[in-house]
């Protein structure tokens, strides 16, 4: 059975989020074997796809080396990378279900288009103990799935250095505990328009290079706020950084990027 590593919302190796997808099965493996090869591979995200009577069509789960979550953008774009560029498939767009809903990667130029479910935030009060774990007091906080942070300028999110153990202790109002993003305009020098971070040790992932689920809020947030349906963001991870570009329709946010295979590998073993 063969594993990739991917890449993702990266134009060359070494860069953006890497993530690792598995060879499809015809069965889910158990929960336990899975759980256990994504601690194995310790990447934010392992990918498992289960094939279906349509080629075009996949089961998709994904696990951090902590537990399984219900949605993860980088390593739905390693998914459709390794299916579309590795494993030969013809269709110009690739369905997953998943514990979000149906999530559709389609060809794109020289990359690829996800289509999500937007989560548009809501303003928010102070969080109790957010100001002390980050190290700087927001300018504001929303609310999503994750507690998002907007900082003073980019200089702040990018020299940011919080405390982990801290954010891991937060309990968001109506987000994930201990997973928080910060963010804040690029400002008028810069090729984005937005700088952005995301800390996720209530999941097991200190920091995330770049984050798909993260920017299913940014882009609605961002699209407001500048008065326009596309927004391009660098998630600004110290050595890394991956770079996303958002387009809200209705409900939607369609997430652009593209991905790069690394290492193409082999596991001794079987479910």
């Amino acid at each position: 059975m063969r594993q990739w590593t991917v890449d993702a919302f990266a134009a060359a190796p070494f860069r953006g989020n890497p993530a690792c997808v598995v060879e499809p099965f015809d069965q889910w493996p158990s929960d336990d074997w899975m759980q256990a090869l994504a601690k194995e591979n310790n990447q934010a995200e392992t990918a498992f796809l289960l094939r279906t009577a349509d080629p075009a069509r996949f089961g998709l789960r994904w696990f951090t080396p902590g537990r399984e979550v219900d949605l993860c953008g980088h390593a739905t774009l390693g998914s459709a990378h390794v299916l579309m560029t590795e494993l030969g498939a013809e269709a110009g767009a690739l369905t997953f279900d998943s514990r979000s809903g149906p999530l559709i990667v389609r060809r794109a130029d020289d990359g690829y288009e996800m289509d999500f479910p937007a989560d548009p935030p809501r303003r928010t009060g102070p969080v109790a103990g957010l100001a002390d774990a980050l190290g700087v007091e927001p300018v504001e906080v929303w609310a999503g799935r994750y507690l998002v942070a907007v900082l003073a300028d980019a200089e702040a999110v990018r020299s940011l250095r919080p405390d982990i153990p801290a954010l891991a202790a937060l309990q968001g109002e109506a987000g994930e505990a201990g997973e928080v993003i910060v963010c804040a305009d690029a400002g008028a020098d810069d090729d984005v328009d937005v700088v952005d971070r995301f800390f996720a040790p209530g999941c097991g992932v200190d920091e995330d290079p770049a984050t798909g689920s993260a920017h299913c809020i940014l882009g609605p947030l961002y699209a407001e706020r500048l008065g326009r349906p596309g927004v391009r963001f660098h998630q600004a991870f110290p050595g890394r950084g991956g770079d996303i570009v958002t387009e809200v329709r209705g409900d939607r946010v369609l997430l652009r990027g593209r991905a790069v295979t690394v290492i193409e590998s082999r596991l001794r073993l079987a479910p």
